[in-house]
């Protein structure tokens, strides 16, 4: 019996299994690449974001949060846009983080401004904004950051330039802060922005530090104005009101004497008018009565005692004596 047996070249065998080994391998690496290539069509849109997918390389839709998926590159691509974040602008001023401290560090190239009386103002301010059309932003905007940022700046400029420096220090900071923010709004619609301004804050307003003692001085004599006014008119309403009360009391004072003297006068003509009447009526009567009532007022007022005898009749009387003197 003869055995049958096959013979191998062991050195003829070695390439076909590396051949086989690096096309598996070739194959591996050919699958991985596609399936990293179609992973690249999934993505995610966050909470407070929306995704912009894009055709060949034009806008076609939008997703919101959430996982999707679009085409592979380079058919589709997408944009995520954050539309719900509040941002913030600082101008005049940046905030640092140096070794875990936050510090503020002034820009005076755009916090110095002139106001509309010529004076100088050291002006620091905060612009809040968020994205309102994430299309619009996108595609229209090159830099969203710089334009609300040069914006804001200009507008600023500009409201300073037309108020004197105490409405800008003190009493229409949250004016001008207002009419900033609508027109930094106006100026970015007219671009198609996409954007939408919350707010604007005049965090802090003051002179420069180089004149700080100048501007100082100034108010100081301002405020000192001020009181020396005040003062004056709080004299002016005490003393005025006592005047017009004492001229009050014055003029009724004479108002009452003049109804008195002419009443007196008036009573005295009606007197002398019935006297007259009476005179007329019985002439002898009425002169005796006179003559009587006169000489009762001399004695009245006379310090002589005059006794009269029983008869009643007086035989000599000295009337210039008992009336004082003689007239």
């Amino acid at each position: 019996m003869t055995d049958n047996f096959e013979i191998f070249d062991v050195e003829e065998e070695k390439p076909k299994r590396s051949k086989n080994f690096f096309k598996r391998i070739t194959w591996l690496v050919v699958i991985l690449l596609i399936l990293g290539y179609l992973s690249t069509s999934i993505y995610q849109v966050g909470p407070s974001e929306m995704g912009l997918v894009l055709t060949f390389g034009k806008y076609t839709s939008s997703t919101g949060p959430g996982i999707h998926w679009r085409l592979p590159y380079p058919f589709q691509s997408h944009r995520i846009v954050d539309i719900k974040t509040l941002k913030k602008i600082e101008i005049g001023f940046r905030t640092v983080n140096y070794r875990g401290r936050i510090e503020y560090q002034p820009v005076t190239q755009e916090s110095l401004m002139i106001t509309g009386d010529e004076n100088i103002v050291s002006l620091e301010a905060v612009v809040q904004y968020r994205i309102a059309d994430p299309v619009k932003f996108e595609f229209r905007v090159l830099n969203g950051f710089d334009m609300v940022k040069f914006a804001t700046e200009s507008v600023l400029r500009e409201m300073v330039a037309i108020n004197p420096i105490d409405n800008v220090l003190t009493s229409e900071r949250d004016r001008i802060a207002m009419e900033t923010a609508a027109k930094v709004q106006k100026i970015l619609d007219s671009y198609g922005a996409g954007i939408k301004v919350e707010n604007v804050y005049l965090q802090e307003v003051a002179p420069p530090d180089e004149v700080v003692k100048a501007f100082d001085d100034v108010n100081s004599a301002k405020q000192d104005k001020e009181k020396f006014i005040n003062e004056a008119n709080r004299y002016a309403n005490d003393v005025i009101p006592k005047a017009e009360g004492q001229a009050q009391k014055i003029l009724r004072a004479a108002e009452a004497y003049s109804y008195e003297t002419v009443a007196i006068a008036t009573g005295e003509t009606k007197r002398f008018k019935a006297m007259l009447k009476e005179y007329k009526a019985a002439r002898d009567i009425t002169r005796k009565r006179i003559i009587l009532e006169a000489i009762q007022d001399l004695l009245e007022n006379s310090k002589q005692k005059i006794i009269v005898d029983s008869s009643g009749t007086l035989k000599l009387l000295n009337l210039p004596e008992i009336g004082g003197g003689t007239k």
